[in-house]
């Protein structure tokens, strides 16, 4: 009972009310000790009203912002905000109005910096990524969309949102991570692979239809015609070498990515090798009216390398010079070793030359740079795709310089 008066005269008078109590016992003690009434009731309510008015002040208003800071919990953004930066993937972290809350170090490099606080619209102007970061904010789903950049180059990206699951916001309200995953190289191999199947079907097609057309040339018309059938044969004989050229170099290519990563670990003297693949060409020079001159160091010169596959590598360069260089008659073979020095291998042709926009495509699959002249030529537009991978097997390096009326230059870097 004497808790719940105490309570109460706490709720009523504050935490004055013994004060208040005393001065109502010396009012009474003084009416009793002879002091008039009217005085002492007059002085008991002066002193009740000052204790009043003091315990009574109108308590300091609160300001909200304040109360939300001293829940705040000042670490939380930073956590995060250190984690976000420690990712490869361009990221941004966002509030629930789109604003920029951080951005790591990759998105810095991708979009440039960002004020913090800036609307996501400010750097972002793609409608597509802005429709969905906006169905995100308002839903509360993960989204993603692919979306393409043409400037400065050619980059494809997946762009994905979805909002952050905190145990404990610390009053930072709901935050969005915005990720941009580069796939361009993905897509860059998915338009290789499908113009890689389109351009090996055509150039299979090509002599599967001479063929058929021969034969039913043979079996019809040309039945009893001995001469028809020399020529024909002929022909026919021509275009089955040529689909063997082609299917040997596409399982050749397949060997070749099968075993991309694994360098090879034996010596070869480059000396006799190249001496070799000379010796090798010097009927089809000859058939070409081309001299092939070798400018070769007195002393071994030694790489690491695969030599069935150099031997390819040269056969190709050297051969490639003598058909397309044939005009300038001769076909200049260099080797350099210098020490402290990359060792080089450098095939000249005096034909007339490769124009620079052809340059940069040279070693793409079923790549010519004059179709007719190629087939002409029997090419099957592999070999210096094969040359590429042979090379990048032996972490070596195909530099190509060409001046149209000059001649072309094929180094083989080491």
């Amino acid at each position: 009972m004497g808790s719940e008066w105490g309570t109460w005269l706490n709720k009523r008078f504050g935490g004055s009310w013994p004060l208040l109590f005393a001065l109502s016992l010396v009012g009474v003690l003084s009416v009793f000790a002879g002091v008039p009434a009217w005085q002492a009731a007059l002085g008991w309510f002066f002193l009740v009203g000052l204790t009043l008015v003091g315990d009574h002040r109108p308590e300091p208003e609160t300001n909200p912002s304040e109360a939300e800071d001293e829940t705040r919990d000042p670490r939380l953004l930073d956590e995060i905000s250190a984690t976000i930066d420690a990712l490869e993937t361009p990221s941004l972290l966002l509030d629930q109005e789109a604003n920029v809350l951080f951005q790591n170090r990759a998105s810095d490099r991708l979009l440039g910096a960002l004020p913090m606080g800036v609307h996501v619209s400010a750097r972002l102007r793609s409608p597509a990524v802005l429709d969905m970061v906006r169905e995100t904010l308002a839903n509360g789903r993960p989204n993603q969309i692919e979306h393409a950049e043409r400037l400065p180059s050619q980059q494809v990206y997946m762009v994905r949102i979805a909002p952050i699951e905190l145990k404990r916001s610390g009053n930072l309200g709901q935050l969005y991570l915005l990720c941009f995953r580069d796939i361009s190289e993905l897509r860059r191999l998915d338009q290789m692979r499908s113009d890689f199947v389109a351009n090996a079907s055509h150039e299979l097609r090509t002599p599967l239809a001479s063929l058929r057309g021969f034969i039913e040339t043979l079996q019809g018309p040309a039945k009893s015609d001995p001469k028809a059938h020399e020529r024909f044969l002929s022909i026919m004989l021509d275009q089955s070498t040529r689909m063997s050229r082609l299917v040997d170099d596409l399982l050749s290519l397949s060997r070749l990515e099968l075993k991309a990563n694994v360098a090879p670990e034996c010596k070869v003297d480059l000396v006799p090798l190249l001496s070799h693949v000379r010796d090798s060409l010097v009927p089809l020079a000859e058939e070409l009216g081309v001299e092939i001159n070798l400018h070769l160091p007195d002393v071994p010169v030694e790489v690491t390398g695969d030599r069935d596959e150099l031997v390819q590598v040269f056969e190709n360069l050297m051969e490639n010079a003598c058909k397309y260089g044939q005009e300038g008659e001769r076909v200049d073979v260099y080797l350099k070793a210098a020490e402290a020095r990359p060792v080089e291998v450098t095939v000249v042709d005096h034909g007339p030359g490769i124009p620079s926009e052809h340059v940069p495509r040279l070693t793409e699959r079923f790549y010519r740079v004059s179709v007719a002249d190629s087939r002409s030529k029997k090419g099957t537009g592999l070999g210096l795709a094969i040359v590429k991978h042979i090379l990048t097997r032996h972490r070596a390096r195909l530099i190509v310089t060409s001046e149209v009326g000059k001649g072309s230059q094929f180094t083989v870097r080491f």
